[in-house]
């Protein structure tokens, strides 16, 4: 069983509990270093603003040192200044959950955590949290190595209550679109100078929201509203918790080879039709590893077998949407991408019973795209676009229920 190397809650001396903690703790950049320590190993020292809980732990299959804090302002510290040494090879810094900050260290080696420490200062309040790794066997890294016993903490309770099987309606009801902005927190996404696309996409995702409510047709509901990370688990499990009949998850990706450029609309498939959506749909599942997500222990093979039985029905309602999308889109902004329909196995449209696809908005690596991302006369005509296919869809998906199994 592995071992959870330390949870820290900080309970506060009582000379501390008079003083009034408020707002974020920020973090002195000149302070703060991640800098070579004996015997080949790390020193993190961060001062902070004041003394907040924290925790920390391993991970491995990549081996990362992750740290959380209650809560962290990030602003203004730069991960390239802030690591002095090799031995350390990336850093990621930002918002977790409502709440939590989260830092991400990648080891290029096996390093265990020998010393972890936060002082307070008893006059002014500030903080430094000081932590030691040294080199380790694979072995001991893997052994000591584990996520606490809360690490899906943005999933929600389990429920015993099943969704109900697909059914004919009597009604016309509100259709519940869960719309999901990639990325966010912890998880910037592409990035294109100081344009990020956890920012990009969660600015169109209101943005299509609130062409869907006008409509009066829509419920929707947004996987995030403001600059938090979600687990590719977590995105699903709110579509779920939602009794979501539609799953858009938008993202806008950046290809450093080749000259990709204008909107895509995905499905889930093992395989993906082509190398382009292959090397998209792992990009895209790295998320949760940059963001220091435990993935080890997740498949389950005979659950995906029974899964499999589920996307049987839902797998050609959801090429269907993708279609509709395509086509609607086209409608309002023109020419997409040379084959703006495309499958690959994105893990988050793997929501068996929901129809669910992919838009890939564009690419921020193009010129092109970039400048329509930003442009909001053109994003609300894709929104239109986006609108119009899933109104197209409905009326078809809907008359086509009366045909399922009879």
């Amino acid at each position: 069983m592995r071992k959870i190397l330390f949870f820290v809650a900080m309970i506060w001396a009582s000379s501390l509990q008079a003083q009034d903690f408020s707002g974020l703790a920020r973090v002195d950049p000149a302070a703060s270093s991640i800098t070579e320590a004996r015997k080949g190993g790390v020193e993190i020292s961060l001062a902070l603003s004041q003394g907040i809980p924290w925790r920390l732990f391993t991970l491995d299959a990549p081996k990362r040192l992750v740290v959380d804090f209650r809560e962290v302002d990030w602003r203004g510290v730069d991960a390239a200044t802030l690591i002095q040494t090799d031995r350390v090879t990336d850093l990621r810094m930002g918002g977790f959950r409502p709440g939590w900050s989260r830092m991400v260290m990648d080891l290029p080696k096996p390093m265990t955590v020998t010393s972890a420490g936060m002082a307070v200062n008893d006059e002014n309040g500030t903080a430094a949290l000081t932590i030691t790794l040294l080199p380790a066997t694979e072995a001991d890294f893997a052994a000591q190595s584990g996520t606490p016993n809360d690490p899906r903490w943005d999933l929600p309770k389990p429920s015993v209550a099943p969704r109900e099987p697909f059914a004919i309606e009597t009604g016309w009801e509100h259709t519940v679109v869960v719309l999901d902005p990639g990325h966010g927190g912890v998880d910037p996404g592409a990035k294109h100078n100081n344009t990020l696309e956890k920012d990009l996409m969660l600015r169109f995702a209101r943005e299509i929201r609130d062409t869907l409510r006008r409509t009066g047709e829509f419920e929707v509901i947004l996987t995030r509203d403001d600059d938090s990370f979600v687990s590719l688990e977590g995105r699903v499990a709110k579509a779920h918790e939602a009794r979501a009949d539609i799953f858009i998850s938008l993202h806008a990706d950046a290809i450093l080879e080749g000259n990709a450029h204008g909107a895509t609309v995905y499905t889930l498939s093992e395989t993906a039709s082509d190398a382009a959506s292959q090397y998209l749909a792992e990009r895209h599942d790295r998320s949760s590893v940059l963001a220091g997500i435990d993935l080890t222990g997740t498949d389950d093979t005979i659950a995906n077998i029974l899964l499999d039985l589920v996307r049987q029905e839902t797998n050609p309602r959801s090429e269907r949407l993708a279609k509709a999308m395509v086509l609607g889109m086209q409608g309002s902004v023109g020419k997409l991408n040379n084959k703006p329909y495309r499958r690959a196995g994105f893990s988050v449209l793997k929501a068996a019973d929901i129809p669910s696809v992919l838009i890939e908005v564009g690419f921020m690596s193009s010129k092109r795209d970039l400048a329509n991302l930003k442009n909001p006369e053109w994003r609300q005509r894709l929104a239109d676009g986006i609108r119009d296919g899933l109104q197209a869809w409905v009326i078809a998906d809907k008359a086509a229920k009366a045909l399922v199994r009879q």
